[in-house]
């Protein structure tokens, strides 16, 4: 089974760029039909799928998102990476890394994903 582990800073300040990364274990990002994606839940709030990337390297984002976020394969050979520049407040959420089976953009429930990583707070803050 897949397991996914995000990692990153805690905390960013605004204007900066906020880098993570998922881990994966058990499966791998360039085989198989796995949608590697990542999602996140502001205070209070409900899921946002953020954008995700294929097998094949394929990247799909959040039109709202689209013009401050990039995603792309790690360094390592099972890892996936999320930037989103010029963060704000509003960025603070727990940020997700998890699977599905095609692309599912509208992340109105846990449940149309397969496996999900724990999740990690960002805070924005100066």
């Amino acid at each position: 089974q897949v397991q996914l582990q995000e990692s990153g800073p805690g905390l960013v300040k605004p204007s900066q760029t906020l880098s993570l990364t998922c881990t994966v274990s058990g499966g791998s990002i360039t085989s198989g039909n796995a949608y590697w994606n990542w999602i996140r839940q502001p205070p209070g709030k409900g899921l946002e799928w953020m954008g995700v990337i294929t097998n094949s390297g394929d990247v799909y984002y959040s039109p709202s998102l689209k013009s401050r976020t990039s995603i792309s394969r790690g360094t390592s050979k099972n890892q996936f990476t999320l930037q989103l520049s010029s963060v704000t407040p509003e960025d603070t959420a727990v940020y997700y890394c998890a699977t599905s089976k095609g692309l599912i953009t509208a992340a109105t429930t846990k449940n149309l994903y397969e496996s999900w990583g724990q999740g990690t707070q960002v805070t924005v803050s100066s």
